[in-house]
């Protein structure tokens, strides 16, 4: 079983039926993924983190949106820079950047 040290989650704005509609569809959060996928890569962290896809989080007007576990730490209003500085200092460093959570 995989065990990675964190857990990635993005809206993708998908609803219950597979479809994607939304904010965070609207402002390309299935990009976002691919970025997260990605960034980890290049970092050569893949064996310690993990990103899943999700359905609405629910609180659309701060979207783009991701969920780091363990912690639980609630990332909001991303874009490709953001994301870059998550992975540097969350995920490489151990370190939440609190300028982006919600």
């Amino acid at each position: 079983m995989v065990q990675p040290k964190y857990h990635i989650f993005v809206c993708g704005s998908s609803r219950i039926n597979g479809t994607q509609m939304g904010t965070c569809f609207q402002k390309k959060a299935v990009g976002l993924v691919q970025k997260f996928m990605q960034e980890i890569e290049e970092r050569d962290i893949s064996s310690d983190c993990l990103v899943t896809n999700t359905g609405c989080f629910g609180i659309c007007d701060k979207g783009p949106i991701a969920v780091v576990y363990p912690e639980g730490v609630w990332y909001g209003n991303l874009d490709e820079a953001k994301i870059e500085e998550i992975c540097e200092k969350h995920l490489e460093g151990g370190v939440p950047v609190e300028e982006y959570k919600i």
